[in-house]
């Protein structure tokens, strides 16, 4: 596989990115993920959600009942350096995010994927996902964008678990650059079907609080990076 490293020193941390091409999603994919930015597109998608910096537009899916959302919002604290590597760190995940419960890589039939495993609340099963996800970091207009796409993908390698229900239709988008003043401008395009029982009215009320709760707790994870990591490498040397 192609791979490239992007280095960067940040507020005294030395971090490594890595990209790498896994083939998962056309490269015009991440170039559409990218314009979304700056550039909305909403016709036929109604206005859910405008607060403060969190704007979130929704689309109908007959299919299942549910929708589509779009959400563009800020990190005015943090910048997308560091937003995107905590997007993508997987360690770091299981300790920010309490809904977490098993956030794995796995090699399956020679594809690299992901097995994801969400705590619901009682007397709900959990949900997991298994998909694939990539990233690239792409320069437009004389910023870079860091992007990372996922979709759910089937392999035989990790089957259903019992009690736990699988979402096989799920796919995000996510796209961050600098927003001109030390934070990070952000577009995410999600769906997910996490199927069972739940009714569809409590899952379109949830959509409503959990994009600018989610944002939220993104935030403290990201201006908690660098101790995380200092710790981390800490533990590593002793």
């Amino acid at each position: 596989a192609n791979r490239c490293w992007d280095k960067r020193l940040k507020r005294g941390i030395m971090s490594e990115v890595q990209v790498e091409i896994l083939g998962l999603f056309p490269e015009e994919e991440f170039e559409t993920a990218m314009d979304e930015l700056d550039n909305p597109k909403t016709d036929g998608w109604e206005l859910f959600v405008s607060t403060g910096d969190v704007t979130i537009y929704r689309l109908y899916d007959e299919s299942s009942g549910l929708y589509h959302y779009k959400t563009w919002g800020q990190v005015t604290t943090v910048g997308p350096e560091i937003c995107s590597q905590v997007y993508v760190d997987l360690d770091y995940r299981k300790k920010w995010d309490s809904y977490c419960k098993i956030l794995e890589r796995k090699e399956c039939e020679g594809k690299k994927l992901l097995y994801w495993q969400l705590n619901f609340p009682f007397p709900m099963s959990n949900r997991d996902y298994v998909f694939g996800q990539e990233y690239r970091i792409l320069e437009k207009d004389g910023r870079k964008h860091w992007i990372v796409l996922a979709k759910s993908m089937e392999t035989p390698s990790l089957p259903e678990r019992s009690g736990v229900i699988r979402v096989d239709r799920y796919m995000q988008s996510a796209v961050m650059c600098t927003n001109g003043n030390g934070g990070t401008k952000a577009f995410i395009r999600y769906f997910d079907n996490p199927g069972g029982n739940i009714p569809k009215w409590f899952l379109n009320w949830a959509a409503k609080t959990a994009v600018p709760h989610f944002l939220k707790i993104m935030t403290n994870a990201c201006e908690g990076y660098e101790d995380y990591q200092n710790q981390k490498k800490k533990e590593e040397s002793s």
